[in-house]
């Protein structure tokens, strides 16, 4: 990156937080840390993830909600860039949960936007997601996609945030980019996510819940090719005037999750154990990512292949014993 600055990581004890967090202070930036550490799973896990910030120069944690105006407002001075992480993930449990969904996704964003307006932080990378794409026929999935079928309560949160960034961006210029992230996998991965939570049943001889035929697609993208493009986006709304982006962030490829599993099992050299389920509500058949426009705009050029990928992920997973 040309400059950096000083910018607030929200979730930053998340699995893609706290790996932006360490690349950002690797770069240089002073980095303030925000996050409410709530119990969607165990905090000593997110504890974990910022253990290596901690010791750097330059970081700064903040135990806080983006929900409440008082903690935005209590935030050190001379922060000039936002890079908003913090969310309540996951499609399914938005299912049982659609009001928290909507208070900690849209309502949070809603604050945290205002708060930026009241402190006249003009730059802001929101995460967004690729379920906003629904199940969307055509593929690869492209940013100049119809997104106005989401599936999921999750999926709607994420389509509403980036209406709410658009909405600041035309009232008071806000540079915003919002970046659509792609079946994200890698070391810190939550335990609530297919790939880790297989592996630790697979370790276990436990039975995987498999559900549908197999052929169901993701495009996984390691979380190191995200952080990339966050760091990209970073870079771009530093140049010129007030800019409203939207920016697919994936691997440009699909692999199906019989394949997934099977790479999985052949790494960990175990044979694995299927429960058999319908598809669930919710959950797409397939996601697939045109990256052209990151490519063009952020220099974006992922370059993990998935087994690769998968072997970093189960080294990290062995050195921390595969805690749940």
């Amino acid at each position: 990156m040309s400059s950096t600055g000083r910018v607030l990581v929200t979730g930053a004890a998340g699995f893609i937080g706290s790996s932006v967090v360490d690349r950002l202070l690797t770069l240089g930036w002073e980095v303030i840390g925000l996050d409410s550490y709530d119990d969607f799973y165990p905090t000593v896990l997110k504890d974990r993830n910022l253990q290596h910030a901690r010791q750097v120069d330059g970081f700064s944690e903040i135990r806080g909600d983006i929900r409440d105006a008082a903690v935005l407002d209590a935030l050190p001075p001379g922060i000039e860039y936002v890079v908003h992480l913090a969310a309540r993930a996951g499609v399914r449990p938005s299912i049982d949960q659609p009001v928290l969904y909507s208070d900690v996704n849209v309502q949070g964003t809603a604050e945290l936007l205002e708060w930026m307006h009241r402190g006249r932080i003009r730059r802001l990378i929101f995460a967004s997601s690729s379920s906003v794409y629904g199940n969307n026929e055509k593929v690869p999935f492209s940013e100049a996609d119809p997104v106005e079928n989401p599936i999921s309560p999750y999926a709607a949160t994420k389509r509403a945030g980036e209406l709410l960034c658009h909405t600041y961006h035309h009232l008071f210029a806000l540079s915003v980019v919002c970046l659509r992230f792609f079946t994200v996998y890698g070391p810190r991965q939550r335990p609530d996510l297919a790939i880790r939570k297989f592996a630790r049943l697979m370790r276990d001889g436990e039975k995987i819940p498999f559900y549908g035929d197999g052929t169901t697609e993701r495009d996984y993208t390691y979380v190191e090719d995200i952080v990339d493009g966050v760091v990209g986006a970073l870079s771009l709304v530093q140049s010129g005037s007030a800019m409203y982006e939207i920016i697919n962030l994936g691997e440009n490829r699909t692999i199906s999750l019989a394949t997934m599993v099977s790479t999985l099992a052949n790494a960990m050299n175990v044979t694995p154990r299927l429960e058999r389920l319908p598809l669930q509500p919710g959950d797409v058949l397939r996601t697939f990512a045109d990256i052209s426009k990151a490519q063009r705009l952020l220099g974006y050029s992922p370059t993990m292949e998935f087994e690769d990928g998968m072997e970093r992920f189960l080294e990290w997973f062995d050195r921390n014993g595969g805690e749940c």
